[in-house]
């Protein structure tokens, strides 16, 4: 394999990392959504922020309330683990052909 094979496997595992960052950072706006904390903690905001755009896109699509319990980030956590897939299979194959 070449320089720029490896340049371009380097490149798919730096966007896989931020997309299972990502995912993490799903997980635990999910995991504090249950337990009410407070709204104006610097920490919450921050996860609402970076959270409240994608469950938006995914709540006008599909109905993701069952029940009073929402499933967008299930969802989108779900979907990443495609993008994941997808993208490393991708790399890979670039890689290979250069």
């Amino acid at each position: 394999m070449s320089d720029l094979g490896l340049v371009i496997l380097q490149l798919g595992g730096l966007f896989t990392g931020l997309i299972n960052i990502y995912i993490w950072v799903i997980i635990i706006a999910a995991l504090l959504s249950f337990v009410n904390p407070d709204p104006y903690n610097p920490i919450v905001q921050f996860l609402r922020r970076i959270t409240e755009p994608s469950y938006k896109i995914v709540r006008k699509t599909i109905t993701t309330n069952i029940n009073g319990i929402d499933l967008a980030p299930l969802v989108i956590v779900i979907a990443l683990q495609v993008v994941i897939v997808l993208l490393s299979y991708i790399f890979k194959v670039l890689a290979q052909s250069v």
